[in-house]
Parts: C-alpha cells; structure tokens; sequence
C-alpha cells in the first residue's frame, strides 16, 4: 500500500524552500565557502586563505549565506567565526561533494 499523496499546499512550500536554498548554491563563490565551512568553523581570515576570495567579495557572500540562514556566527574577541546553520544545506552539500568532488578511486581530495 502507498502512503498518502502529499498535500499541495506542503509541497508548494517546500518547492519555495528548496528554491531558495538552489539559488544561495548555485552562485560559485558561496558554493566554495559552504564547502569550506561544512568541515569547520572558520573566521573570516582563515576563509580567505583557504579559499582564496579577497575580503570583500568574501564579506558580501557571507552577509548572503547569513541572510539566508545558511551559515551562523559567534564572535570570539575581534575575530568572527562561520559555520553552518542549516542540516538542508549540509546534506545538499554532501551529496555535491559526493558527486563533484571524488577522485577516481571514490577518496574525496
């Protein structure tokens, strides 16, 4: 026996979420930085060398990755740190390291 079709008014809101957060991934540099941030908490000057975007470029995706609920923040002194807020986005970006990001033998690099 099937389970019950899902209601239209749950799926259209879920088309609406899944949307936003396609739209936040499909920009390269905040693909890059999500990546980055999914195995640890960086600030800001750990992001850039590690990356290799330049302060402000990587400040302007940040704000957008904040605004979008993708990534958090703590302040620890002057330094502020990113890590990811959002399980959605940690499993988008897991099966998008699984898929893009293997080498031939399935090790990720």
């Amino acid at each position: 026996m099937s389970a019950p079709p899902i209601p239209l008014d749950q799926l259209q809101a879920s088309a609406v979420q899944a949307s936003a957060l396609l739209k936040a991934l499909s920009n390269p540099t905040r693909l890059l930085l999500l990546c980055q941030i999914g195995q640890g908490e960086y600030c800001v000057g750990e992001l850039e060398t590690l990356t290799g975007i330049r302060q402000p470029t990587l400040s302007q995706q940040l704000t957008i990755l904040r605004a979008e609920a993708l990534v958090s923040t703590r302040r620890e002194g002057k330094q502020i740190y990113y890590r990811i807020a959002s399980t959605q986005a940690l499993a988008v970006m897991q099966v998008l390291i699984e898929q893009f990001c293997q080498s031939e033998n399935g090790a990720t690099p």
